[in-house]
């Protein structure tokens, strides 16, 4: 699993303690919902994101180094994955993203396999 999938150093924009909560979330072919968590957590950084009615108002998580731009003018978080990708993810579950878990290294892999 790439190590850098877990953080945000390769994303343009970013600056350490930035509050992304609300910010728009645009995949690499269109908007897929918006920031509503994020974490700068060493080894497990990620933004939860709310999908709305876009996938029927399921949950992601999806790990920091899938971010490549943020624009704080705009509010908005680009990722270098599409739509599909995000929406065939692991289902989120929020008691199991411990570091090290069965569900955040199948969330690793998966999107690791999916740049």
């Amino acid at each position: 699993m790439a190590k850098g999938i877990w953080d945000y150093e390769s994303a343009e924009g970013y600056n350490a303690g930035d509050d992304l909560t609300g910010y728009r979330v645009e995949a690499a072919d269109g908007r897929i919902g918006k920031v509503d968590k994020h974490s700068e957590e060493v080894g497990r950084a990620h933004l939860v994101v709310d999908t709305g009615p876009w996938i029927f108002g399921r949950t992601v998580l999806v790990p920091a180094g899938t971010v490549n731009r943020i624009d704080h003018d705009d509010r908005s978080v680009w990722l270098d994955r599409t739509m599909e990708d995000v929406r065939n993810s692991p289902e989120f579950d929020p008691d199991a993203h411990g570091d090290g878990s069965a569900y955040h290294q199948a969330l690793g892999v998966y999107y690791a396999g999916t740049a």
